[in-house]
């Protein structure tokens, strides 16, 4: 077999320097035969001979790999191509498509019982995302886990300082004795309207793509104005969430989405709510409740979706409150509330 000026002229090399490494071999080669077509063998004798002493010389390593002295990371400015696969055909939900090559979080350094404080998820449509995180030192992504997120009323907001919502409510801790295969998410938001709906459900999107997460149990609480938060989540994407537990709160959200859904919702307050009183949530109860009936369920199947539980002080003197609002955090104690739930 014969080799052409012209065909080694089209060879190339996988090493790294292939270029000097090629140049020195076809000046040999063009010094040895005056352009004529020489013995394959010979040519390949002089190839390893120059090869070998010049991949000595640079400390090439073979089959590709890397010097010792380079980087083996990429570069931060490196975009990793990580787009959901195109939903153009899919029904239109009200929200935009995730595009999970615009996020990324930024971990937080300070832990509070377990949870990591201030991580932020970072988003180009939404801004920064400020949640605090609980992860089960049990999970290790081969297991699909729970996912619980519980939004805070007006105090445990951002701007009331990292951390405020879990130093001022207990639903993100007990909501760990119902489930010890369970991912929490505490967001600090900063309003209890359409910015903070977008990014909860945003975070909850996210979640549920880069953690092995079961997405029949994914579960939203919201107190106070992070209860209006969650109402209008439910008439955004209710069919995120395997149920919905809003405690001292009224109701935003679009009911006809959520009857659509039929995403089970439990409505807790005290009969004398020092901020919005129970009539908010009883309108609500009573709209969703009828709307239901309209569409063919029997009772029994709207208990078993729809509760609306009023509680009056004796509930809330048992925990030390007299101010029945404030008394909401409670409910985060009350197994009755709580487990129904997690039973979902």
């Amino acid at each position: 077999m014969c080799l052409s000026y012209s065909s080694l002229h089209n060879w190339h090399c996988t090493f790294s320097k292939k270029r000097l490494i090629l140049y020195v071999i076809l000046y040999i080669y063009v010094w040895c035969t005056k352009g004529k077509t020489v013995n394959l063998y010979k040519i390949i004798k002089i190839a390893i001979l120059i090869g070998g002493i010049l991949l000595m010389a640079f400390g090439i390593s073979a089959c590709g790999k890397r010097g010792a002295d380079e980087n083996v990371f990429p570069s931060q400015d490196v975009q990793w191509d990580t787009a959901v696969p195109d939903s153009s055909n899919d029904t239109d939900k009200g929200t935009p498509e995730l595009q999970m090559d615009d996020f990324y979080v930024t971990e937080g350094s300070e832990i509070y019982r377990e949870f990591v404080l201030d991580n932020i998820l970072h988003t180009e449509e939404q801004g920064d995302i400020h949640f605090n995180l609980y992860v089960p030192e049990s999970y290790d992504g081969n297991t699909p886990f729970a996912l619980f997120i519980t939004l805070p009323g007006y105090e445990g907001l951002y701007f009331q300082g990292v951390g405020q919502n879990l130093k001022s409510e207990a639903f993100a801790f007990e909501a760990q004795e119902y489930n010890q295969e369970m991912i929490i998410l505490a967001p600090q938001l900063s309003d209890w309207g359409e910015t903070s709906t977008d990014q909860t459900i945003l975070l909850t999107e996210y979640y549920i793509e880069n953690y092995n997460i079961d997405p029949d149990r994914v579960y939203l609480h919201g107190m106070s104005g992070g209860g209006e938060t969650g109402s209008i989540v439910m008439g955004k994407r209710p069919e995120l969430y395997a149920a919905y537990l809003a405690t001292s709160t009224c109701w935003d959200g679009d009911l006809e989405v959520l009857a659509q859904a039929r995403t089970p919702v439990y409505m807790a307050i005290g009969d004398e709510d020092s901020y919005y009183g129970p009539e908010p949530l009883t309108e609500a109860y009573q709209q969703l409740y009828s709307t239901y009936r309209d569409m063919g369920l029997t009772e029994r199947e709207i208990d078993d979706i729809l509760v609306l539980d009023i509680r009056s002080q004796e509930f809330f003197s048992e925990y030390g409150f007299q101010d029945q609002h404030a008394g909401g955090q409670a409910f985060a104690y009350d197994s009755r509330a709580m487990g129904w739930l997690f039973s979902w």
